[in-house]
């Protein structure tokens, strides 16, 4: 049986099973819609919770950028783990005793202002919107691999599948089909591993593994890793990061920005009890670990292994011919995510840190093609040949090596991890089913934070309060497949890999609502004019920031200056900038709160009333 087959029987199963379920789960009402009804178990809810939260970028990206980057990219760790502490400790028990349905809802109420809200809703599309376009790009790159088809295609199948089960089933169907999505993603992410682990190491636990013996060589495998990319020019898997701010403001980043993603806020208020939503903050820790605890293993033995492909003698020994390529290989780059240029032309793979050459060749061929400015790309080709002849005192120049000619997509890693180890086809199958299950279970949950944003908090509450629940259902189902279409276009040119796009989601989360929900549970004095211009000045900052260098509005070719660090404020990433961007929040909505009178007094017994952890009812609509 061939191995798309294989592919579609895994595929095609799980599919059927989430299609099975949203049409059992069908919402009826908003209530069933929007939390599920409010009655589901912390334990059910805690699974939900941790597939909503382990999307394509914990699932199919992180473990890639920690191939590609080593200890660096530890802070994607770090930052999203630390994060969900800071949400069930701070935010989520708080906002599940108010007791409402959305975000906005909870910020409307608080500081008594419509615009407030609508503010909230405004800053919850952009953050969801950006969040969607990370898990669309991680679909197209699975659907692309394993259906064998062009990354655009992908992408539009994704959406279609995602189209239907969120938008028959909202929450509640979403509830149910993530717990089995996570038990598809847990097992696709784990078994996967635990072969490459017992092959590489003799362990059967990833995450001891790497911190046990290469079999072959019989030296620790993060010394082994670290002696062969240094050997190639790339810097030491475990070597320290340069930029401490940067690293310190990233993680920070991506910890307010995951207490603020209004998706993973909402699944709290599907419980019955502010206890409930305790434990299942408890659970899904538990369930998350499960994966984080693996992935730094999963990075760091496909990065080996991957050299080990190319360079089959070892490093020293000359790579591999490029008609020699395994089937892989060949597969990867049909969906264009692999991709080759023989630079010096003697048909061999070389792959190794080149100053920059390869990608400035490349870019030189597509201005020639495409009538870009040549001038440029020229000089910059010339530019990068210098610090290509300098890598390791010019020894890979002198070996003939024009430059590296092997481009790998980070985000494809995960999945072509066992293929690149030779594990059987089955394996391969289940991981499909794994990274699709990923995507499409936090898609869906933020496509939901995004639908009711509009028809409940938008036209419910503001534009036509007299609407019947099945008039708002319909606005939720067809804003949600707006918001699905909008995502798919943004997702065939994304602003960087999926982890990264997700990282400015978070950033953009941290910046615009995390402030204001910290401001609304813990100070009294914050009033409706300082929680409307902290918002507006942290929301305007980062975008503006980030669009300066990944291009206004996400737009291919509309950057101000490169992403370098050359050109950052004070040597500050677009996506480390959600921390300068809350702290800008926090400041103008305490200067403007305090110039100006202080919230009525039923208002602030309000906050000392959310503050008490007992006497919340049901999430209710009103």
């Amino acid at each position: 049986m061939s191995q798309f087959i294989i592919n579609i029987i895994f595929v095609g199963a799980s599919f059927a099973l989430y299609f099975g379920i949203a049409i059992w789960a069908r919402a009826g009402s908003t209530s069933e819609f929007y939390v599920a009804g409010g009655g589901v178990h912390p334990v059910v809810n805690g699974m939900a919770t941790a597939a909503d939260w382990m999307s394509a970028a914990s699932f199919i990206s992180m473990a890639g950028l920690i191939a590609a980057s080593g200890y660096g990219a530890s802070t994607y760790l770090m930052g999203w783990t630390g994060g969900y502490v800071l949400l069930a400790m701070l935010l989520a028990p708080y906002l599940r005793k108010f007791g409402k349905f959305t975000v906005p809802d909870f910020i409307g109420d608080r500081f008594y202002s419509k615009t407030a809200a609508m503010i909230a809703v405004v800053c919850l599309i952009v953050a969801s919107t950006t969040y969607v376009i990370g898990q669309m790009t991680g679909a197209g790159v699975a659907f692309s691999r394993f259906l064998e088809v062009e990354n655009t295609t992908g992408l539009i199948i994704a959406a279609i599948v995602v189209f239907f089960y969120a938008v028959l089933g909202g929450m509640k169907g979403i509830t149910y089909t993530q717990v089995a999505q996570y038990v598809v993603l847990m097992i696709a992410y784990t078994i996967p591993a635990v072969f490459i682990s017992l092959e590489l190491t003799g362990n059967p636990i990833p995450g001891l593994g790497l911190f046990s013996n290469h079999v072959e060589s019989g030296v620790p495998i993060l010394t082994k890793l670290n002696q062969v990319v240094t050997d190639l020019g790339f810097a030491s898997y475990t070597a320290d990061v340069p930029n401490k701010l940067n690293m310190v403001l990233f993680t920070l980043s991506l910890m307010i920005g995951t207490a603020g993603l209004p998706h993973v806020i909402i699944r709290f208020f599907t419980v019955p009890k502010v206890a409930d939503a305790r434990w299942t903050a408890g659970w899904t820790l538990v369930f998350i670990s499960l994966l984080y605890f693996t992935a730094p293993a999963v990075g760091a033995m496909a990065r080996l292994n991957l050299i080990d492909t190319v360079y089959p003698q070892g490093v020293e020994a000359e790579p591999i011919n490029y008609d020699q390529r395994p089937d892989w290989m060949r597969t990867w780059e049909d969906t264009g995510l692999i991709k080759y240029n023989d630079l010096n032309n003697d048909g061999r793979i070389q792959f190794y840190s080149d100053g920059g050459l390869g990608a400035a060749e490349a870019a030189l061929a597509t201005a020639t093609a495409d009538g870009g400015d040549v001038a440029a790309a020229t000089a910059a080709v010339d530019e990068a040949r210098v610090k290509n002849s300098e890598v390791l005192d010019g020894e890979l120049a002198a070996r003939g090596w024009a430059g590296n000619e092997l481009d790998v997509n980070a985000d494809i890693m995960v999945l072509a991890n066992p293929e690149i180890a030779q594990l059987p086809p089955w394996v391969i199958g289940l991981i499909a089913a794994g990274g699709l299950a990923a995507a499409l279970s936090t898609a869906a949950g933020l496509l939901l934070a995004i639908s009711s944003a509009i028809s409940h908090d938008l036209i419910k509450r503001n534009l036509n309060p007299n609407i019947t629940d099945k008039q708002e259902l319909k606005y939720a189902r067809i804003t949600m497949g707006i918001a699905i279409v909008v995502a798919t276009w943004l997702g065939i040119n994304p602003p960087g890999f999926a982890a990264q796009v997700v990282a400015l989601a978070f950033g953009i989360a941290g910046a615009s609502l995390f402030p204001v929900l910290m401001m609304g549970i813990f100070s009294k004095r914050i009033n409706n004019l300082g929680a409307i211009c902290g918002m507006l000045s942290g929301l305007i900052t980062i975008l503006v920031y980030i669009f300066v260098f990944k291009g206004w509005f996400f737009i291919s070719g509309t950057a101000n200056f490169p992403d370098t660090e050359e050109y950052w404020l004070f040597g500050i990433s677009p996506l480390s900038f959600g921390a300068v961007g809350a702290l800008i929040n926090f400041v103008v909505a305490f200067v403007v709160s305090y110039a100006t009178a202080p919230p009525p007094p039923h208002i602030q017994e309000l906050v000392e009333s959310v503050r008490s952890p007992r006497g919340a009812g049901g999430a209710i609509d009103h």
